[in-house]
């Protein structure tokens, strides 16, 4: 029986590299370790739904203050992916059969939580023939019979090796944000994101506007990978020619020496200056810090996000 905790079973496709070494981490990093009785009232509903989260298997430095106040990132379709990407914590290898009941429980455990926002993520499944379309309509559907006031946001795989129209089975099921991360600038895909395309997932997000112009899309990608600033404002040009409406933008932290190396540890003050240049290039809403993630406030950001798209339309 396989054991995710021992990094050689959870990484069988990292266990021969070499170690990266992990550079000491700046003040504007750390972050607190999780105490508060929130934290433990969404670890216990999470465990109880037998429910997996992002934020424990890709080990987000803001679980701590997002679990305190009841929100979490459920991954759903299990907890192995069939991709390798360098910078990724999340267990890797042959995933297990779909479990028919998970979109009934997320759902049950969005209702106890009473969020009025929900993201939902997966992890890569190329082992199906519609890499989880459907499951992810399915999920969306339950948390809209169970919780209809609550909004959802989805953070998709990139469906590459999928027929087209799988696409659409999981834009028809109208979740309020579509989210597909490009993760990083299209030089360093093959390093840090091998097997995915970046003109393919920029397609995918154009193709969701076009399938639904109403629906906001966001992207976003991580810094300090060894990518420039010229290529990450190429990368913004790039969403914003496929009209994404949302960009986040946040520090690459490696999880273990197995991983792709921290090239650097991009300042406040360039993520400030790159949050000004993204709404100078038109995105309705940008987050841009060390400690960003795509569901990162996500509630908060989505209510600013629907504001401002009202605001930019009272002016048109």
């Amino acid at each position: 029986m396989r054991d995710l905790k021992i990094p050689e079973q959870r990484h069988p496709e990292k266990a021969h590299r070499p170690d990266n070494a992990q550079p000491r981490k700046p003040d504007w990093i750390r972050v607190k370790a999780p105490t508060s009785d929130g934290y433990r009232k969404t670890r216990d509903i999470m465990r109880e739904h037998k429910l997996v989260t992002v934020c424990e298997e890709a080990g987000c430095p803001n679980a701590g203050e997002c679990w305190s106040q009841g929100h979490a990132t459920m991954m759903i379709m299990g907890d192995i992916c069939t991709r390798g990407c360098t910078f990724c914590n999340i267990a890797t290898g042959k995933p297990q059969t779909l479990d028919a009941f998970e979109p009934g429980r997320v759902a049950d455990a969005v209702q106890k939580l009473g969020l009025n926002h929900v993201v939902i993520t997966s992890v890569d499944r190329d082992d199906l023939e519609d890499g989880g379309a459907e499951h992810f309509a399915q999920t969306i559907r339950a948390i809209r019979h169970r919780s209809p006031g609550t909004t959802i946001e989805i953070l998709t795989p990139d469906f590459l090796k999928c027929a087209p129209e799988v696409l659409e089975v999981v834009v028809a099921a109208r979740p309020d944000v579509f989210n597909h991360n490009l993760e990083t600038v299209p030089g360093l895909y093959p390093g840090v994101r091998p097997g995915a395309r970046y003109f393919h997932s920029l397609r995918l997000l154009q193709r969701v506007k076009e399938l639904d112009p109403t629906m906001f899309t966001k992207s976003g990608i991580m810094v300090g990978l060894g990518e420039d600033r010229q290529s990450v404002h190429q990368v913004m040009e790039d969403m914003r020619a496929a009209d994404i409406d949302f960009l986040t933008i946040g520090q690459y932290l490696q999880p273990t020496p197995k991983h792709h190396a921290v090239d650097r540890f991009v300042t406040p003050e360039e993520f400030a200056a790159y949050e000004k240049a993204a709404y100078g290039k038109g995105f309705l809403m940008v987050s841009a810090t060390p400690l960003t993630r795509s569901s990162y406030h996500a509630g908060d950001d989505f209510a600013r996000l629907r504001e401002n798209r009202l605001k930019k339309l009272g002016r048109a």
